[in-house]
C-alpha cells in the first residue's frame, strides 16, 4: 500500500490510525490541521480542505525541494475531492473554487511561515466572477491579494514593492483607507502587481492554478527554514526537524461586501486572563488585514452590534472549543455574506499574568485538575512576577509622549531602533538595551524583537504580529498608538510638536500602554496576586524538596523567607568583608605577617561577623541556617599589584625632586613601606588563584580565621537563642578534597564551639558538613560522610573542576562558540549538565547515604534556581535546593512539577477522542503514591 501524505479534514479517524495519541495526530497533521479536521468532526463550521502531512515536509526538504513520489498525486486527488464536496472546481470561470495555502506545525509560530490566500484566480477566473456575483471590487481586491502574497512569499518580493503601489493609488483617489478603493482602483492594482511580479523575478504570475497551488505548496514548505522561523524556535526551545504541515482550505470571504467580515479573536484577555471574549474585527477585509496590522481595528464588541447572530454563534463555538480542549483559544473567523465560518483554533498565546489567572480559573471552572495547573505555567511565567514595574512616583513625574495599546504588560526601558537589524546589532553586539519601534511588525522582523527589551508601533491591534510575539516571550510591548508618526527614511518619530531621534532613549509600560521619554527607574514588585499565590499554594503541596535560598545578608535573608525559603543553604562568609569599613581590616588580616598581626586584625573582624549572624538568625527564626566559612581566592582581597608597582615608581620619582634631607627621608620610609607592602603582595600572588589558597587550604594554613568565625557563630547563636530565637545553625567547609582536611577543621570548629558553650552556659545544637565542589570529594563522598553530617553541592566550583575551564574565560571566549555551533546543547554553568557533573553528584549521593543514610544533601550553586537542574535534583534525591532570593519561587515551582510528573498523575487529554486515556481518580492517587514510595527507597 503506497505511502499516505494527504488527509481530508474527513479522515481524521486516518490520521489517528497511523499514531498512538493526539500529540501524534498534532506532530502529523500540524495544531492547524489536526485542530481544523477535529473541529469538522465535532460539528464547528469550517470550510472543506485538506492538509499535506509534515512527514511530506520532512521529505520534500530531505530531497531538496522535490516531492517524493505520489504526494503530488495525493494532493491533486485531495483537491478533486473537495471540488466534489464544494459542487465548485478549481480553475473553472464559470464556478470557480479557490482555496487558501496555510502553513502550521506541531507547535504555534504565528506567522513564522507563509501564507497565500486566494489560489485559483486568473485573469479568466476573475472575469467569470465578476459576472457571478456582479462586484468587480471584490473580485479584484481578491486577485491583487493573491498576486501580492504570491509575489512575496513564491517569488520572494520586497513586500514594500508592493504596498507603494497601493499607497499611490490611495492618494490618487483621494482616500484614506483601502475599503474606500474602488473596482477600477483595485484592477488598475492588478494590473499594476502582475507586471511587477514579472519585473521583480524574471517571469510572469503563473496563470495556471494547479502551477500556483504546487508553487505556493513548496513554498510554505521552505517556509519551514526561513531565518525567520529559525530564530523563532531557538528561542521557544521547538525542535528544527519537525517539519510544516500545509492546509490547503476552501475559500470563504470576508471581503464581500458589508455584509461580511474577518477577525482574529481570544476566549479570554490574552494579558490579564479574564474571562470573556478578547480580539479584533474588521468589516469588509481578509484575514491578514487583520493581523498585520495595516488597517485599524475594532474591538470584537463592535461585532454584537454589526452581525448580531453571528456574534451569538462565535461566543457559543469559542465555549464549546474552550471546553473541547481545555485551554484558552485564539479562534480566526470570517463571516462571508452574513455565514460564519471558522478558519483556526489554537491554545493562544498569553502573557505570564494570564496563563496563571486561566489556569486556577479553570481549576475552579472544573476544567483542569490541580496538578495540570501546576504543570500548564511554566517556572519561567513565575519568574515573569518578579521582574521590576516602574518606580510609580518616578513614573508620575516622567514625560508621557504617547499612549496605545497595552497588549504585553511590563517595564522596558532602551534606546530606540527603527529596525530589527538594528535593534538586533546594537543590543548583540554594543550591548545597548533597546526599544524597537516600527509602524508594524512583520515575520522578518522576529530577531529584532526577539533581542529588543520592547516594543512599540504605531499601528496594529491587540492581536496584531507585534501584540503576538511580545506575549509569547514575555517583552513588554505598546501597539496601535496613532499619534506615533515614523519617518524610517530621516530615522525619527514624531509625537505632535516632539520630534524623537533613533538612539533616543524611552521607556515604555505594556501595562499601562504608555510611552515615556528618558529612562525611568524600576523597582521590584510584589507578587502577592491572588491567583499566583493559590498557585503557589498548590506547588508547595505537591513538591517533596525543600527550597532554600543564598543569603550572605540579614535583608537578603528577609527578602527570600517572604518568597518561601526554607532556610539558608549558603551565607558565603566572605561576602560580608567586601564592604567598604570592612576590606581594610580582612586585607589587614590576610597581608599579615606574623601571627599576632593576624589576631589584632580577626579581634576587629569578630564582633562585625558576630552581629551579621545575629541578623541572620532572627531573619530566619526556626528555619537552618548554613554558614560557609571563608573562602575567597585571595585575589579577591590582596591590593591591585599594577596599582602598587605604579605607586613604588611615582614615590621613587618624587624624590628625584626633593631638596631638603627631611622631604627625603620621608619619601624614602613612604618607599621602604610600599615596597614591603609590595613584596607580601607578590608572596601571596597567584598564577591561578581559583585553585590556590583558598577555602579549607587557606583555613588549614591559618586556623586562627577558622576560630574566629567559629566564635562568632556560636556567640551569635547563644545570644539570639536567650532572646528566644529558634536557631538552626548548620556550619559548612568549603573546598575540600581530603577527609583529614575535614577531620583537621571539625576539631577546631568543635573546640571553640565548645568554648563557647561553656562560657554562655548553653548547650547549641548544630551540624557540620562541607561542599561537593571538586571531583575527587564526590569521588571520596563515603569517607566524608564519616565525618560529615551534610554535604552542599557547589555546582559552580564542581562544573568548572569537572570540565576543567574557568567559568569567566570560557563564556567570554569559546563557550559561547560552543553553544552557537551546537557542541554542547547548554550551557554548563547555566543548566546543570546531567551526564558529566549531574553523573559524578548522582554517585556522591549513593556513596555517602552508603555511609551515613540519614545524611542531608542539598545544592547551593545557581543551579539551584534553574527548573531544569530543579528537576534533577528531585530526582537524585536530593534535601534541598539553594538559590538566590528571587529565584526562590521559580525553584518551588520546579520541584513541583518534578514531583507531579514524578508521581504517576498524567493530564487529560486535551481533545476527548484521544486514544489513550491516562489514569485518573483513585488509581492515579494510589499510582503517585506508589512512586513516591519507590523513590524515597532508592533515596535512602
Amino acid at each position: 500500500m503506497d505511502r499516505k501524505w494527504v488527509y481530508l479534514f474527513s479522515e481524521l479517524e486516518a490520521a489517528e490510525a497511523t499514531v498512538s495519541d493526539w500529540e501524534g495526530v498534532r506532530a502529523l497533521l500540524g495544531g492547524k490541521g489536526a485542530n481544523l479536521a477535529e473541529m469538522s468532526r465535532i460539528g464547528v463550521p469550517v470550510p472543506p480542505g485538506f492538509t499535506v502531512s509534515t512527514e511530506a515536509c520532512i521529505a520534500y526538504l530531505a530531497e531538496e525541494g522535490r516531492f517524493p513520489p505520489d504526494i503530488w498525486d495525493q494532493e491533486i486527488a485531495a483537491l478533486k475531492a473537495i471540488e466534489k464536496q464544494t459542487g465548485k472546481r478549481f480553475g473553472d470561470p464559470k464556478n470557480p473554487l479557490l482555496v487558501s495555502c496555510r502553513s502550521g506545525a506541531k507547535f504555534s509560530m504565528p506567522g513564522m511561515m507563509d501564507t497565500i490566500l486566494n489560489l485559483g484566480l486568473n485573469d479568466e477566473v476573475a472575469e467569470g466572477m465578476v459576472k457571478l456575483t456582479g462586484d468587480a471590487r471584490f473580485v479584484y481586491d481578491s486577485y491583487r491579494r493573491l498576486i501580492q502574497m504570491f509575489g512575496t512569499v513564491v517569488r520572494e518580493i520586497e513586500d514594500e514593492v508592493f504596498e507603494e503601489v497601493i499607497e499611490q493609488r490611495r492618494e490618487a483617489a483621494g482616500v484614506a483607507t483601502d475599503p474606500e478603493l474602488s473596482a477600477d482602483d483595485w484592477k488598475a492594482v492588478t494590473k499594476r502587481f502582475k507586471e511587477l511580479v514579472k519585473i521583480h523575478s524574471h517571469a510572469p504570475f503563473p496563470q495556471d492554478p494547479v502551477e500556483q497551488l504546487r508553487a505556493a505548496t513548496e513554498a510554505v514548505f521552505d517556509s519551514w527554514n526561513t531565518k525567520r522561523a529559525v530564530d523563532y524556535r531557538n528561542a521557544s526551545h521547538i525542535p528544527h526537524d519537525l517539519g510544516t504541515a500545509v492546509n490547503i482550505v476552501t475559500m470563504v470571504f470576508g471581503n464581500m461586501g458589508e455584509t461580511s467580515g474577518t477577525g482574529v479573536i481570544m476566549s479570554r484577555h490574552p494579558s490579564t486572563g479574564e474571562p470573556g471574549l478578547h480580539g479584533d474585527f474588521l468589516v469588509n477585509a481578509q484575514g491578514e488585514d487583520v493581523v498585520a496590522g495595516t488597517r485599524q481595528t475594532f474591538e470584537i464588541s463592535a461585532m454584537a452590534k454589526r452581525f448580531p447572530a453571528a456574534y451569538k454563534e462565535l461566543c457559543d463555538i469559542t465555549d464549546k472549543l474552550e471546553r473541547h480542549y481545555r485551554n484558552m483559544q485564539d479562534v480566526e473567523f470570517t463571516i462571508e455574506s452574513g455565514k460564519l465560518w471558522l478558519l483556526q483554533t489554537r491554545n493562544g498565546k498569553r502573557t505570564a499574568q494570564a496563563e496563571v489567572r486561566i489556569a486556577v480559573d479553570m481549576v475552579d471552572e472544573g476544567l483542569l485538575e490541580r496538578e495540570e495547573a501546576v504543570l500548564r505555567v511554566s517556572p519561567d511565567q513565575v519568574d515573569f512576577y518578579l521582574h521590576p514595574q516602574f518606580d510609580e512616583r518616578a513614573r508620575k513625574k516622567a514625560q508621557l509622549i504617547a499612549q496605545g495599546l497595552n497588549v504585553s504588560p511590563g517595564a522596558a526601558v532602551g534606546v530606540i531602533a527603527f529596525d530589527a537589524d538594528t535593534a538586533e546589532r546594537w543590543a548583540k553586539v554594543d550591548g545597548k538595551p533597546v526599544i524597537m519601534v516600527r509602524p508594524e511588525t512583520k515575520p522578518d522582523d522576529v530577531h529584532g524583537m526577539l533581542a529588543a527589551e520592547g516594543i512599540v508601533t504605531s499601528r496594529g491591534g491587540r492581536t496584531s504580529h507585534a501584540a503576538l510575539v511580545a506575549r509569547q516571550f514575555g517583552k513588554p510591548a505598546v501597539v496601535g498608538v496613532e499619534s506615533l508618526e515614523i519617518d524610517l527614511e530621516d530615522r525619527e518619530a514624531r509625537v505632535g510638536d516632539l520630534t524623537i531621534r533613533e538612539g533616543t532613549e524611552i521607556s515604555i509600560d505594556g501595562a499601562r500602554g504608555e510611552v515615556y521619554l528618558g529612562a525611568l527607574p524600576k523597582v521590584v514588585p510584589d507578587i502577592q496576586d491572588a491567583w499566583l499565590s493559590r498557585l503557589m499554594e498548590w506547588a508547595d503541596e505537591f513538591r517533596t524538596i525543600q527550597v532554600w535560598a543564598n543569603a550572605d545578608y540579614p535583608d537578603d535573608a528577609v527578602r527570600a523567607r517572604s518568597l518561601g525559603a526554607q532556610g539558608i543553604g549558603l551565607c558565603r562568609t566572605e561576602h560580608m568583608f567586601f564592604e567598604e569599613d570592612r576590606l581594610p581590616i580582612m586585607r589587614e588580616m590576610i597581608m599579615a605577617r606574623t601571627y599576632a598581626e593576624r589576631e589584632s586584625a580577626l579581634d576587629r573582624l569578630l564582633p562585625l561577623q558576630r552581629a551579621d549572624f545575629e541578623g541572620l538568625y532572627r531573619a530566619m527564626d526556626g528555619l537552618p541556617v548554613v554558614v560557609r566559612l571563608l573562602d575567597p581566592p585571595l585575589h579577591e582581597f590582596l591590593p591591585d599589584h599594577t596599582e602598587l608597582l605604579r605607586d613604588v615608581s611615582e614615590a621613587k620619582l618624587k624624590l628625584q625632586h626633593l631638596s631638603t634631607l627631611r622631604e627625603i627621608d620621608a619619601t624614602l620610609d613612604e618607599i621602604r613601606a610600599k615596597q614591603d607592602f609590595l613584596a607580601r603582595t607578590e608572596e601571596l600572588l597567584e598564577a591561578n588563584p581559583m585553585l590556590g589558597t583558598r577555602g579549607v587550604r587557606l583555613a588549614m594554613l591559618m586556623p586562627e580565621i577558622t576560630r574566629m568565625q567559629a566564635r562568632a557563630i556560636f556567640q551569635a547563636a547563644a545570644k539570639c537563642m536567650r532572646e528566644g530565637v529558634d536557631v538552626k545553625v548548620e556550619v559548612m567547609i568549603p573546598l575540600v578534597s581530603h577527609v583529614n582536611e575535614l577531620n583537621t577543621q571539625k576539631e577546631i570548629v568543635e573546640a571553640e564551639a565548645r568554648q563557647v558553650m561553656d562560657e554562655e552556659e548553653r548547650e547549641i545544637p548544630y551540624k557540620l558538613g562541607t561542599m561537593i565542589e571538586i571531583p575527587r570529594a564526590a569521588l571520596q563522598a563515603d569517607y566524608l560522610a564519616a565525618t560529615a553530617e551534610f554535604f552542599s553541592f557547589g555546582t559552580n566550583d564542581l562544573t568548572q573542576t569537572v570540565y576543567g575551564m574557568s567559568r569567566d574565560d570560557a563564556e567570554q571566549g569559546f563557550l559561547m562558540k560552543y553553544l552557537e555551533d551546537g557542541v554542547l546543547p547548554d550551557n554548563p554553568f547555566a543548566t546543570l549538565d546531567q551526564d558529566g557533573v549531574g553523573r559524578i553528584m548522582r554517585q556522591a549521593v549513593e556513596m555517602g547515604r552508603t555511609t551515613r543514610p540519614e545524611l542531608e544533601i542539598g545544592i547551593c550553586g545557581e543551579h539551584g534556581g534553574d527548573p531544569r537542574s530543579v528537576e534533577f535534583c528531585h530526582r537524585i534525591g536530593l534535601d534541598y535546593v539553594s538559590c538566590s532570593p528571587f529565584r526562590v519561587p521559580v525553584a518551588r515551582f520546579a520541584a513541583a512539577q518534578a514531583a507531579v510528573r514524578d508521581s504517576g498523575w498524567k493530564p487529560m487529554p486535551a481533545a476527548p477522542r484521544d486514544m489513550k486515556r491516562p489514569q485518573r481518580g483513585a488509581k492515579a492517587e494510589k499510582a503517585g503514591k506508589g512512586a513516591k514510595k519507590e523513590k524515597a527507597a532508592v533515596a535512602s
